[in-house]
């Protein structure tokens, strides 16, 4: 089995259903079979294209995503989807990376081809809307012959601690969480699942494109991404049953302005940890299930969810999905009981086949076959997983261990917060010492003396925030994490100010 033939399965038992909803245009499994193996077609014999080769995919979301997506897993090759949010130089240096040589855009990355045509000479650029559905090929091909250990993805990691790393998954770690998450949310024919994060994202890839395809289910593919009511009319009018969002759009769906009576049956949280208040707010709200979960890019991406059934536990990722063991390691390596903080570690068919040309990464991620993640966490009693931070964000205070997502939890329950981060900026005498970023409520002001008191109460002194400020919005990427880099260059930009104004003053 194969991606390819998943879809031609799907498309046999499914051939007349609405595989994508694009507002009032509708996409048919045998309208998708038909644009997956036309574009596979034009790839081989215009772009020489070939079994395992690396195609880029630089597009917005957009219906033609599924077709190209399928078509080039069709011809053999792998797909390297592209975060259009990046610049140029940062595009160069993927396709570089993993020797791309043929590249699907559309005009409005037009800039961004442009100068990727000139950093990338031997670059074949080729357009959506130079190939309209209804061109007339030569006819449908055969897929190619592939096998479950045959590449099928190159998904580059966000590059937080350096450059980005391209995670290798193969189609059978795909077909593997795909199976694993279809247990998990008791994924029907009859489901639409909502897609409105960007394509590119590996959480969006395997539960928003993926899944719902394989298992004959439809997408309900969002046109106006930046307006939350009118995805919540298109939710509605479409009877849309299952969301995987960001916590910050579950944020925005608590407003009293959004409405409450919706046809959704289950709600995903994935991307970025979603802070209790988030979802007590919701709960307080809605009837339907608001689950967390945990992913990354190198486990194809999900790892754990809290179960349908329940409970469900606040602040938890819930348990492992079917087939996925997650365990809990300490410094020394040793596997820690319930209730003892240490890395993350996962091991599973949906486990990365390692990153692409990066032998030594690769050996230091995955050791005996388990996955390091780089999260630090613990597991309770009942075998629920709890992220406590990621480990490049724990800060050491005077060599005490000290975890922002801790004491972002509390401020966010401060009255007139809706957001907060925390970073770790160095301190001469401590080591290192916290430092919070804030985004009041419209409205709110922020009432500092009363913040601090109420950390204090809370919190052990070395944990309080050595400054907090105020920012209109956090810096996040396309998939809704906080940049917590460019917080700490802030942070040291307005440090640098204040010093010269001292020196000045002086």
């Amino acid at each position: 089995m194969n991606l390819t033939l998943a879809l031609a399965s799907a498309t046999q038992r499914c051939s007349n259903k609405t595989a994508v909803y694009w507002g009032e245009t509708e996409y048919s499994y045998r309208e998708l079979w038909t644009q997956a193996t036309r574009w596979s077609e034009r790839l081989q014999q215009e772009h020489g294209v070939k079994p395992g080769d690396r195609v880029g995919v630089l597009l917005k979301n957009r219906p033609e995503y599924f077709a190209v997506l399928f078509g080039i897993l069709h011809a053999g090759a792998a797909v390297v989807p592209i975060n259009h949010f990046l610049k140029p130089a940062e595009v160069a240096f993927m396709l570089d990376d993993c020797g791309v040589q043929s590249l699907v855009t559309e005009p409005c990355a037009g800039e961004t081809a442009a100068a990727l045509q000139v950093a990338c000479p031997k670059l074949k650029i080729l357009t959506v809307e130079e190939w309209a559905p209804g061109d007339q090929l030569a006819g449908a091909i055969a897929p190619r012959e592939t096998a479950e250990s045959d590449l099928a993805f190159i998904i580059y990691t966000s590059g937080t601690t350096g450059k980005p790393k391209g995670a290798m998954l193969t189609h059978g770690n795909l077909l593997h969480n795909i199976n694993s998450c279809k247990q998990a949310l008791s994924t029907l024919e009859q489901d639409r699942f909502v897609l409105l994060l960007p394509m590119f994202h590996s959480f969006m890839i395997c539960v928003g494109m993926l899944l719902p395809i394989c298992a004959g289910a439809s997408v309900v593919l969002i046109k106006s991404v930046n307006q939350p009511k009118t995805i919540m009319q298109e939710i509605v009018s479409l009877r849309a049953t299952v969301l995987p969002a960001i916590p910050p759009f579950f944020r925005t769906m608590t407003d009293p302005s959004m409405p409450a009576d919706l046809p959704l049956r289950i709600c995903i949280s994935g991307a970025a940890p979603l802070p209790v208040q988030v979802l007590r707010d919701f709960n307080r709200k809605f009837s339907m299930p608001l689950l967390e979960g945990y992913g990354l890019s190198e486990t194809s991406p999900v790892v754990s969810l809290n179960p349908i059934p329940g409970p469900w536990k606040a602040g938890s990722i819930g348990k492992p999905i079917a087939n996925v063991e997650v365990r809990v390691r300490g410094a020394s390596g040793q596997w820690l009981p319930p209730g003892e903080i240490g890395e993350l570690c996962v091991r599973g068919g949906n486990v990365m086949k390692g990153y692409w040309n990066q032998p030594q990464a690769t050996a230091d991620a995955i050791r005996d076959g388990w996955l390091l993640t780089g999260d630090v966490g613990c597991q309770d009693a009942d075998g629920y997983f709890y992220i406590t931070d990621r480990k490049k964000d724990m800060l050491l205070v005077n060599g005490i261990n000290v975890y922002p997502r801790e004491i972002e939890e509390l401020i966010c329950q401060f009255p007139g917060v809706r957001e907060a981060a925390v970073a770790g900026v160095p301190n001469p005498k401590k080591g290192e010492q916290p430092v919070a970023w804030i985004v009041l409520q419209e409205g709110a002001v922020l009432r500092e003396k009363e913040l601090f008191h109420f950390l204090r109460e809370r919190l052990a002194g070395y944990k309080l925030p050595r400054h907090i400020y105020t920012v209109p919005a956090l810096p996040r990427n396309g998939t809704g994490k906080v940049l917590k880099t460019e917080l700490r260059a802030k942070w040291r930009e307005k440090e640098e100010c204040e010093e010269a104004r001292e020196i000045r003053e002086a």
